[in-house]
């Protein structure tokens, strides 16, 4: 049901990106694709700017506006230049709490000719929330939003 669930969001996101060539306006819209379809606590974007993450479109309560490389689970995806999934974010070294209410995370990086642009962040208030059914789908449509960069 998740995968299928993905597979039609994936669709959504292709024809909201169609036309739209706005990076806020297409990034917003993923982060309210992603959270009303599945509810998860906390979706948005986090861009690399001046050699930070600064937070961009999102869905959810206030969040960290900044994030140094290679710090929590977004800074840690982006030195790595690889997708972080966290069963259990108060165990993850260095995890910064932007929310009590975060349990879980999944960090995907948007990469553009090799090189990290940004990052989409979700939380969930549930532990153990994310898979690789999430990941693969997740890293799916962030390639598909590499080309707003």
């Amino acid at each position: 049901m998740k995968a299928e669930n993905y597979a039609q969001l994936l669709k959504e996101a292709e024809a909201l990106l169609q036309d739209e060539t706005d990076i806020t306006a297409s990034l917003a819209n993923m982060a309210a694709l992603l959270k009303t379809r599945f509810g998860f606590w906390w979706v948005g974007f986090y861009l690399v700017k001046q050699e930070q993450l600064v937070l961009g479109p999102f869905q959810g309560p206030v969040a960290c506006t900044r994030i140094a490389f290679g710090k929590g689970v977004c800074g840690s995806a982006w030195q790595q230049a690889a997708s972080v999934v966290v069963p259990d974010v108060h165990s993850f070294p260095g995890h910064i709490a932007c929310s009590a209410e975060s349990n879980s995370e999944l960090v995907v990086p948007i990469l553009k000719n090799g090189s990290v642009v940004a990052v989409l962040d979700i939380d969930s208030t549930e532990y153990n929330n994310f898979d690789d059914t999430d990941r693969e789908y997740c890293e799916r449509l962030c390639a598909m939003l590499s080309v707003l960069f």
